[in-house]
């Protein structure tokens, strides 16, 4: 049974509650937008610094909310991004979420850096071709319809 309200000041409504479970968790956070927070709350994310390994578990600690899965597909985007893989190329430490220098980058990780920097390139190499190719394939295959109408209309005039 309701309790009824017998005060002559005027109550909040009950549908307070309600609200404020269905404002967004922060588990509904997609990965992006997670990475957007990260980069502007820790000097590490914001900088492209090479992170600290176990940097996932300082994430925790700090934020004890976030959602693992969303959590580790943000920091894949980031230390996907080629900016963040061109800095780890030339690292030689790595930074905890305030930046704070840590632990070495080793020489395998400075080795895998640049190889997926070299097959991104690569890639893109091969896909900028593959376009250029096409195009040209497309303006090989125009001239030559021109032509053949050029033909058509010539020998059919003289019929």
């Amino acid at each position: 049974m309701k309790s009824m309200n017998t005060s002559l000041t005027p109550q909040p409504p009950a549908t307070e509650p309600a609200t404020a479970a269905s404002a967004p968790a922060p588990a509904a956070q997609t990965p992006r937008s997670l990475l957007k927070q990260l980069q502007t709350q820790f000097p590490a994310f914001r900088d492209f610094l090479p992170l600290a390994i176990g940097i996932d578990k300082q994430l925790l600690a700090v934020m004890p909310d976030l959602d693992r899965k969303t959590m580790r597909t943000a920091l894949g985007i980031h230390t996907g991004s080629l900016r963040y893989l061109k800095v780890m190329e030339k690292a030689k430490v790595r930074h905890d979420l305030d930046g704070k220098p840590g632990a070495e980058v080793t020489d395998t990780h400075r080795a895998h850096a640049t190889q997926v920097l070299q097959e991104r390139y690569k890639k893109e190499a091969e896909r900028k071709k593959a376009e250029r190719d096409a195009k040209a394939a497309e303006e090989a295959a125009r001239v030559h319809a021109d032509k053949l109408n050029q033909l058509a209309a010539k020998f059919s005039k003289k019929s």
